[in-house]
């Protein structure tokens, strides 16, 4: 009898090291190593798909037609960013040459639809996120140094734009947020777009002064650029590394 029990407490001893193992083991990287034991594949799945980071499918708006833009006041296609090199070359209205249905029907081009995009967007001044990008040899947006939550939205189509990257983000400030359940939305201090390999990266400085905390729950990034539609929530109770909250 002594035996049988000693034999079910050595088995339970082993389903229990099983168990932490096997947890231990689908646990994140963030959660199970040291940050100076990353691997560049382990740092990759932080800026790709972590608490802080993540590829989403964003909103592309139809480009409007003339006559929408006539009612709304508008003269000509709007410029900028979000609204430049959007959409592919052959994309705009055919000519439909039937002549009983005439020219152009009711089929309307690519360019006029609503389609999704993707988009990564990124918390960029989390701790863990700026030693992934350190070890991936990745190159953030050169934001000026200032205090601040700083959230990057990159895949931005358009085309190379030659102005100060403050310029070109200022018309973006009213159309982004920080949303809280019960609390005022908090919106930028700073907007800043940059040019990059794979697009525009537009990056959005919020205050210190929200004071986010774990008490928040999520907090919902909600930002409009031109036609591009880009909406995220963040978990704050997931966004701990080291043992506190990274933000």
């Amino acid at each position: 009898m002594q035996r049988l029990r000693n034999y079910r407490a050595a088995l339970w001893l082993v389903l229990a090291s099983a168990t932490g193992a096997a947890q231990s083991l689908s646990d994140p990287v963030w959660k199970t190593k040291a940050p100076a034991q990353w691997t560049e594949e382990d740092a990759r799945q932080i800026l790709a798909r972590s608490p802080w980071a993540r590829t989403i499918a964003g909103g592309l708006a139809g480009r409007k037609s003339e006559d929408q833009l006539r009612e709304g006041g508008q003269m000509g296609q709007p410029t900028g960013v979000g609204y430049e090199g959007l959409d592919p070359k052959g994309s705009g209205p055919k000519v439909d040459l039937n002549i009983f249905t005439g020219a152009g029907g009711n089929d309307r081009s690519l360019r006029s639809r609503n389609r999704g995009i993707q988009l990564r967007v990124v918390w960029e001044s989390a701790l863990p996120v700026r030693l992934a990008e350190l070890k991936t040899h990745t190159i953030e947006p050169p934001t000026l140094d200032a205090d601040g939550y700083r959230i990057a939205v990159y895949g931005i189509p358009g085309p190379e734009f030659n102005q100060d990257p403050k310029k070109l983000g200022d018309p973006l400030r009213e159309y982004a947020f920080l949303k809280r359940e019960n609390k005022k939305d908090v919106r930028p201090l700073r907007v800043e777009v940059f040019q990059r390999a794979d697009g525009l990266a537009v990056v959005y400085l919020f205050p210190l002064s929200a004071e986010l905390s774990k008490k928040d729950g999520k907090v919902e990034f909600d930002a409009s650029i031109g036609r591009i539609h880009a909406n995220h929530i963040f978990d704050l109770t997931d966004m701990e590394f080291l043992g506190k909250l990274e933000l």
